[in-house]
């Protein structure tokens, strides 16, 4: 088996682990979620204006900073937001662990006469 089908397993168990599932509910559930979804165009929307006016040389607008921070401080409250957010953090620990055994695996690889085709 290449490296390119157990990459591709690799990726096939992890989207099977309850974190992913977890993950995966909680993306759709903010998707699915009216004053989110709001939330997150107008944060979107804010944040373009203020870059615009950052890569014209001005000084951003007072009342765009603001209202920013106002919807970010808005959107980091809703429960919503905070199951998304918590249910990211649980991936990627699995995903850390993960790319640690597969450096771990690399050290031991290179140290192998072995070479794989």
């Amino acid at each position: 088996m290449g490296i390119e089908e157990k990459a591709y397993e690799l990726g096939q168990a992890l989207a099977r682990t309850d974190e992913y599932q977890a993950l995966k509910r909680a993306m759709d559930a903010a998707d699915e979620d009216g004053e989110l979804v709001e939330l997150r165009n107008q944060l979107q929307a804010l944040e373009q204006r203020l870059e615009a006016q950052v890569r014209a040389g001005q000084e951003p607008e007072e009342d765009a900073q603001k209202a920013y921070m106002e919807a970010a401080e808005e959107l980091q409250v809703k429960a919503g937001f905070q199951r998304l957010i918590s249910a990211q953090a649980n991936f990627e620990k699995i995903m850390m662990k993960t790319n640690e055994i597969v450096a771990r695996g690399i050290e031991e690889g290179a140290r192998s006469r072995i070479i794989v085709p």
